[in-house]
C-alpha cells in the first residue's frame, strides 16, 4: 500500500488561504440565492437589507477586507486519507497555526478565549479551532471549513426528542428555534439541521449541514420535500429572507 507525504507547511497554507478567502468572498451559491431573493421580494426593507449585502460583498472581495466584523470561530470538517502521512509537522499543529495566520495576516477579528468562564482571555489569533476528523480511505486530505459567527451560534439549539414526538415533533422544534430567534441572527439566514445520532452528533451535522451548497437538495426525496416545506413555513414568519433549508441526517 502506497503512503503519500504531505508537508505540514502545505496543510498551513491551505488552512491559511481559506480562512481568508471565506471572509473575504461569498460563495457563488449564496451570491446568485441573493439575487433571486431581490427579484422575488415584496418588502422594500427586505429588498433594501438584501441590497447592502450584495454591495458590502462586493466591496470585501474587490478591497479582500472581512464583508462582517464578526469573523467568527474556525471550525473545520476533515475526511483524512487512512494512507497520509505529515512530514515536518503534526496536522493538528499545521491546520492551528494556519488559522493563526489567516486570522493575524488577514485582520480577521479575533473571538476566541481561552477561559470561557473566569478568565476570559482573549488567544489573540483565534485559535485554536474546532476540528472534526473522520478517517476515510485513500492518500488525500479533504477539508471542508467555516467561519462561524457568534451572533447565529448564539441562537442554535439542540434538543432531545423521544421516538413519539414523531415527524411533527421535529417540525415544531426546528420552528420553535427558528421563532425565538427571529431577527437576531444576521441576515440572510441559512438554518442548518441535524437529526439523529447522540446530543453532540446531532449538533455537529447541524453546523455541518450549513456549509452545504445552498442551491441543492437532500438526496433523500422525502427530506428534500422536507426542506422546502419548512423553508415555506419560516419564510411566511417575516423575520427575514431565509436561504434554503438544510438538513442532515446521521
Amino acid at each position: 500500500m502506497e503512503i503519500r507525504s504531505i508537508d505540514a507547511a502545505a496543510v498551513t497554507e491551505t488552512v491559511r488561504t481559506l480562512f481568508m478567502d471565506m471572509n473575504y468572498h461569498i460563495g457563488n451559491d449564496i451570491a446568485e440565492e441573493l439575487k433571486k431573493a431581490m427579484d422575488r421580494e415584496t418588502s422594500d426593507t427586505a429588498k433594501n437589507v438584501i441590497g447592502q449585502i450584495l454591495e458590502n460583498h462586493q466591496i470585501a472581495a474587490d478591497e479582500e477586507v472581512p464583508m462582517c466584523q464578526d469573523t467568527g470561530m474556525a471550525i473545520l470538517f476533515v475526511e483524512y486519507g487512512e494512507r497520509v502521512v505529515i512530514e515536518n509537522g503534526s496536522f493538528e499543529e499545521a491546520v492551528q497555526e494556519g488559522v493563526r495566520r489567516a486570522y493575524i495576516d488577514g485582520y480577521l477579528r479575533k473571538s476566541v478565549v481561552d477561559d470561557p468562564v473566569f478568565d476570559r482571555v482573549n488567544t489573540k489569533d483565534n485559535t485554536p479551532a474546532i476540528i472534526y476528523t473522520t478517517i476515510v480511505k485513500g492518500d488525500r486530505i479533504r477539508i471542508l471549513a467555516g467561519c462561524k459567527g457568534f451572533g447565529s451560534e448564539n441562537m442554535s439549539a439542540v434538543k432531545m426528542l423521544t421516538p413519539s414526538a414523531g415527524l411533527d415533533g421535529v417540525k415544531k422544534f426546528i420552528m420553535d428555534t427558528v421563532n425565538y430567534a427571529g431577527p437576531n441572527p444576521c441576515p440572510p439566514i441559512v438554518v442548518g439541521v441535524g437529526i439523529g445520532g447522540s446530543f453532540e452528533k446531532a449538533a455537529m451535522l447541524a453546523k455541518k449541514a450549513t456549509l452545504r451548497p445552498i442551491n441543492t437538495r437532500h438526496p433523500d426525496s422525502r427530506y428534500a420535500s422536507l426542506e422546502e416545506e419548512l423553508l415555506t413555513e419560516i419564510n411566511k414568519t417575516g423575520l427575514s429572507a431565509a436561504m434554503p433549508q438544510d438538513i442532515k441526517k446521521r
